[in-house]
């Protein structure tokens, strides 16, 4: 779904539908905001209109025909259809996201063939099972493994080195 109220409306689409107990995920990151003249982290959304909603059409509609600023997001070249993401993708990438402090989102643009090393498994801690590939970024300490939306979304979250096995 897209959210199209500005980034400092009182009542954005998010809190909307937590207050309507709808089930949805925003990839959200923290930056640096200033606040009466303080620099504070700042939780925010990674891309601003981009809102995940897990409920069914006859639900959604409504609310997409009330509030103007809460709109389908649609496939490109098709003619309104609107864009979906299967349950247990979806469920894997919230499960990765949310079992590491910091992810780091990517865009489908920004993933280069150097960026992706070798495919790995996670035997074992919170994402056991887990298949990808293992993210190698310039200088980093940290192993990641890359979770994807496909033509979407994508996130590198850490994994602890013992519980990664190549495949």
């Amino acid at each position: 779904m897209r959210d199209l109220s500005r980034s400092n409306a009182k009542l954005p689409a998010r809190e909307m539908l937590r207050e309507k107990n709808i089930r949805h995920f925003t990839p959200m990151v923290w930056l640096m905001a200033t606040a009466n003249g303080k620099r504070q982290p700042r939780l925010v959304p990674y891309i601003q209109d981009l809102i995940f909603v897990y409920d069914t059409r006859e639900v959604i509609d409504p609310l997409v025909e009330r509030i103007r600023t809460f709109q389908y997001r649609y496939l490109r070249n098709t003619w309104r259809e609107p864009m979906t993401v299967r349950d247990r993708e979806m469920e894997r990438f919230i499960r990765a996201v949310e079992s590491t402090q910091s992810p780091r989102y990517y865009t489908p643009e920004e993933i280069t063939p150097d960026m992706r090393d070798r495919k790995i498994r996670i035997i074992g801690g919170p994402l056991d099972g887990y298949t990808g590939t293992l993210v190698t970024v310039r200088g980093s300490k940290h192993k990641r493994l890359l979770v994807e939306i496909p033509m979407l979304l994508a996130a590198a979250v850490e994994v602890e080195p013992e519980y990664i096995k190549l495949v």
